[in-house]
Formats: C-alpha cells, sequence, structure tokens
C-alpha cells in the first residue's frame, strides 16, 4: 500500500510541476526511461537461466495474442455500451496502452475519436501501474501482465519487475515487444475498414 501511495504522490507532483512550472527537460523523461531499461536488463542478466526461456515459449506468444484480442473485445463491448461506430471502439482499443501513437494515428481521421484514443490508452498506462501490485494477489502475475497492453516493455515493466519478480519481467519485456511491433499496422488496418 505505501508503494501505491508514493506511485501517486510522483504522479501528482509531476502534473502540478508540469502544469505551473512547465520545465523544458528536453529528452530527459526518455534517457530516464532508458536507464531504467537498462537496469532492469541487469537484474534480468544476474538471474537468467535457459530453462525459463523454454517455459517462455508458447506463452510468449499466446499471451501478447490473448492480449490483443481482449482489448478488440473490450473495444467491440465499448462500442456496443457507448453507441459510437465500431471502427472507433475497435481502433481506440487496438492501441493496447500506446497512447503516444494510437492517439495521433486516430486523429488523422477523427480529432474526437484521436482524443479518446490518447486518453483511454493513456487510462490504461496508468491503471497498469497502480493495479498491477493489487491483480497479482488474485491472478497469477504472469497472465496479469496483460493488463498493461505494449506497455510491459518500458514504461509498466519497473512496475511488474518489482512486484512480479525476474521471472514476469522477461515474460512483460517480451510480450509489450510483441504488441509494439503489431499495434502499428493494426490500428491503422482497422481505421481503414
Amino acid at each position: 500500500m505505501r508503494f501505491l501511495a508514493y506511485v501517486l504522490a510522483s504522479l501528482t507532483i509531476g502534473i502540478l510541476i508540469g502544469h505551473f512550472y512547465a520545465p523544458d527537460f528536453g529528452n530527459l523523461y526518455e534517457i530516464m526511461l532508458y536507464l531504467l531499461i537498462f537496469i532492469i536488463g541487469i537484474d534480468l542478466g544476474e538471474s537468467f537461466r535457459p530453462d525459463e526461456v523454454r517455459k517462455l515459449g508458447r506463452l510468449a506468444v499466446k499471451l501478447p495474442l490473448g492480449t490483443l484480442l481482449g482489448s478488440l473485445l473490450g473495444g467491440l463491448v465499448a462500442s456496443l455500451i457507448l453507441g459510437i461506430d465500431l471502427r472507433w471502439g475497435l481502433a481506440v482499443s487496438a492501441g493496447c496502452g500506446w497512447y503516444s501513437l494510437t492517439g495521433p494515428l486516430i486523429a488523422q481521421y477523427s480529432a474526437v475519436y484521436g482524443t479518446l484514443g490518447f486518453l483511454a490508452n493513456l487510462t490504461r498506462e496508468i491503471f497498469t501501474v497502480l493495479l498491477y501490485p493489487v491483480a497479482i494477489k488474485r491472478i497469477p502475475k504472469e497472465l496479469a501482465v496483460s493488463m498493461g497492453g505494449a506497455t510491459t516493455m518500458d514504461t509498466t515493466l519497473p512496475i511488474m519487475t518489482k512486484f512480479g519478480g525476474s521471472e514476469v519481467a522477461l515474460i512483460a519485456f517480451v510480450h509489450g515487444f510483441i504488441l509494439t511491433a503489431l499495434v502499428p499496422f493494426v490500428v491503422p488496418f482497422i481505421l481503414q475498414l
């Protein structure tokens, strides 16, 4: 619970500083992200076991595909409930948490749905940071990786490593990598329908 309070406090302080002070950090956030991934890579390297890679085999393919299908199903249900065109609901959900790509891709067709794509996928990332530690108490930590979508390769990887352990870190990285490779093709494909 203490960790959740730290995350919420950090997020709130960051929002307030960004809103009232707006410092120009340039690409500092990118450098920090690479540093986090580097540190996690060192941790993975220290605890690397070849048998883990073999165990990862089928799960590495099934989990991201299941995540994508589950996201699309969620988009279908949301479209029906909200009464919006199925194309928009599927395109937004196909972003799998990658808000910085999904929003601009959809905005080429509709500014409103581009904004929705950005916000929905940003919300997915924030909820992953806040809820992954809680979710793994009820469902297997490997399966809970799905909630992060494409972000499990980068921004939510530190949370999953901290609470799921190094064995989940490898699964999360591969999961995010595969989704990151798929999303740039799936979202435009849906938008063309």
